[in-house]
């Protein structure tokens, strides 16, 4: 998989055999979906491009605050500082 930057949104690259088409989703995206298609790079990424200014004229429209993706990072700030090992 890869992926493709635009206005601060990631979106996924992959490939469908049995559609013969290039497709793909906004990532870091909880509440809102937001998908793609291309049949080549080129047109994919003018679709992920005009899918993700529609989204965001789309919340503008309705007066939402467009919801950015999530960074994937955990920032806690403790008030006194000590070491800690998290594990998952």
């Amino acid at each position: 998989m890869g992926t493709m930057k635009y206005k601060g949104y990631t979106g996924s690259v992959d490939y469908s055999e049995e559609d013969n088409c290039l497709y793909g989703e906004v990532l870091g995206k909880s509440k809102d979906f937001i998908s793609y298609e291309g049949k080549d790079v080129d047109s994919l990424r003018k679709d992920f491009e005009e899918t993700v200014d529609a989204y965001i004229a789309n919340c503008k429209a309705n007066g939402v605050e467009p919801r950015k993706p999530y960074s994937g990072n955990l920032n806690y700030t403790h008030k006194e500082r000590q070491d800690y090992e998290i594990r998952f």
